[in-house]
């Protein structure tokens, strides 16, 4: 057996997509990869990333708006400085996230449980943990700058910007299919 037009044997990943297109279809067999130690999943769609990313963010929006307002009470109740208030104001948007990433270290923030993904290492498809807070912070902080490189990357005829990818979104439903018809 050949992959067509190569001559070459297929890969693992290759063969199970091809068993994987039987059991969930061609657009979730698309979505098939391999963790960096072998094992496979299926990648979140798309749409459902993005879906999680700005549920997380109003999340944040939102934590952030409701720290100003606590920090303008406070500022007027206890006449703190400007310069003060202006610092505090600005730590909301690094505390904000950072706060919100403590209920994330299983993987599960609200934008993932709504959406029924959950965010894993590249590496085996583990907890991210401890690193959740950064993570979070990245979601909501970066990623809209991230977003902006991408689309001018693109428009300018370059591709998507250079680094490694250290976490991911999976489709835990998906998976659990995918090992339910043998596919591992």
């Amino acid at each position: 057996m050949t992959v067509r037009g190569t001559g070459r044997p297929p890969t693992r990943l290759e063969v199970a997509r091809e068993h994987a297109e039987r059991v969930l279809g061609r657009r979730t067999a698309k979505r098939l990869a391999a963790f960096d130690d072998g094992t496979l999943y299926v990648e979140a769609s798309g749409g459902a990333r993005f879906l999680a990313w700005l549920v997380d963010f109003v999340v944040y929006v939102l934590g952030v708006g409701v720290g100003f307002v606590v920090l303008s009470l406070v500022a007027v109740a206890a006449g703190l400085p400007d310069g003060t208030v202006a610092l505090l104001a600005v730590s909301l948007l690094f505390v904000v996230p950072l706060l919100y990433g403590l209920c994330y270290g299983n993987g599960r923030a609200l934008g993932a449980v709504l959406t029924g993904t959950q965010l894993v290492r590249v590496k085996d498809g583990g907890r991210i943990g401890g690193k959740a807070c950064w993570a979070m912070l990245v979601r909501t902080l970066l990623m809209p700058l991230l977003l902006i490189a991408v689309i001018v990357g693109a428009l300018s005829g370059g591709g998507s910007p250079p680094g490694s990818l250290a976490r991911t979104s999976i489709d835990p439903d998906a998976i659990r299919q995918l090992h339910a018809a043998g596919i591992r």
